[in-house]
């Protein structure tokens, strides 16, 4: 079986946190506290994993598609189960969808979407038939050269004199109703609701002690790192840029200009944006793939890689007629509908349930050994 390292899953969750996020922009309907919105977003995010953390020390070597019927049964558990795989394929065909949108609006205008996205999805299919641990070796190369580059993007902004720093004033100017319509749901499900991925991945964790602090850590530099990226957007951009703009942090980076001479980077952010999709497409097919496996007992997930892919590419080629209805979907259906019952509602109840049956089974014990 394969394993991989602590830091390897911290590189990872924050690989696949960050996701599009890094290019969409987050919680830009809250116009300039758009950064406050993602703070709020992290705490919240941070807790509901902590629900899943929960939930695996409640079930110790237990993957996510292995609680529902360690619960509620075989026959209610299963199709419950059924729903993740099912939910984490569709996820990643949105996300692909996403690099469909984007690519050719950028910088490859006259590339047919197919050979974009095939290309992509060949280069996710052989990741995923190296393996899990092959994935995390590569996080572990991106992510330092992700935070140089980061680094490097921050030093030419500030060079390029056009940070405005009073654009992110007053706090909360406008009222606390839309930083928290912007946090509630999507803020906490986008990410870090989504981070249930990795509820498939803790098992091959090498050192289970480390898990709790290694995922929340990972998760509040995440959020730091988003809500840095919101109020350096809206610094430059200004709210009502930042707000209406489909890619506000490519619009970002395409604003750089050091004496007229370091500017057109914009193949940065798409690189960013590439390294960071890639990661999450991966995340959630092979976890699709993995629950799969488990809940039909074969021996060898790797039978599943390549209908799963083929799945996801369709789902991407197919995704939305246009970019605003791929966008509203994402902001206004999905949460509510899938997120929220997926990510948040059966988790709870399965707490309250395995919470409820190991109390009984400690009073029951208690009471066999005091009459004995």
């Amino acid at each position: 079986m394969e394993r991989i390292s602590t830091y390897q899953l911290f590189v990872l969750t924050m690989l696949f946190q960050t996701g599009t996020t890094i290019i969409f922009g987050f919680s830009s309907a809250a116009g300039r506290d758009a950064w406050l919105a993602a703070s709020i977003s992290t705490v919240l995010g941070a807790m509901t994993i902590g629900l899943y953390l929960a939930l695996m020390k409640l079930h110790p070597g237990l993957t996510l598609v292995e609680w529902y019927p360690r619960q509620f049964g075989r026959w209610l558990g299963t199709p419950i189960a059924w729903m993740y795989p099912l939910l984490l394929l569709y996820d990643a065909g949105r996300g692909l969808g996403d690099v469909r949108d984007l690519i050719p609006t950028t910088i490859l205008p006259l590339t047919p979407h197919w050979v974009v996205l095939g290309v992509f999805m060949i280069m996710v299919a052989y990741v995923l038939f190296c393996g899990i641990e092959t994935l995390a070796r590569l996080g572990e190369i991106w992510l330092p050269v992700l935070i140089m580059l980061f680094i490097v993007e921050l030093v030419l902004i500030v060079g390029s004199d056009i940070v405005q720093t009073e654009r992110l004033l007053p706090v909360a100017g406008k009222g606390w109703d839309r930083i928290w319509a912007a946090a509630w749901p999507l803020g906490v499900t986008q990410s870090f609701g989504e981070t249930i991925d990795f509820t498939m991945i803790w098992p091959l964790v090498k050192r289970q002690d480390k898990i709790v602090r290694t995922t929340l850590l990972a998760t509040m530099v995440t959020g730091l790192f988003i809500a840095l990226l919101d109020a350096v957007a809206v610094s430059v951009l200004s709210e009502a840029t930042f707000s209406r703009s489909i890619y506000p942090l490519y619009v970002l980076i395409q604003q750089i200009n050091v004496a007229d001479f370091i500017q057109n980077l914009d193949a940065l952010g798409v690189m960013y944006f590439l390294t960071t999709t890639f990661f999450k497409i991966s995340i959630h097919i092979f976890a699709a793939i993995y629950a799969m496996q488990k809940l039909t007992r074969v021996q060898n997930s790797r039978i599943f890689i390549l209908p799963a892919t083929t799945v996801v590419l369709y789902l991407g080629l197919k995704m939305a007629a246009s970019v605003l209805d791929h966008i509203e979907t994402g902001l206004k259906i999905l949460p509510y509908n899938l997120w929220v019952p997926l990510f948040l509602v059966l988790p709870a109840i399965l707490l309250v349930v395995a919470w409820g049956r190991k109390l009984l089974g400690t009073k029951n014990t208690e009471s066999q050994a005091s009459g004995k």
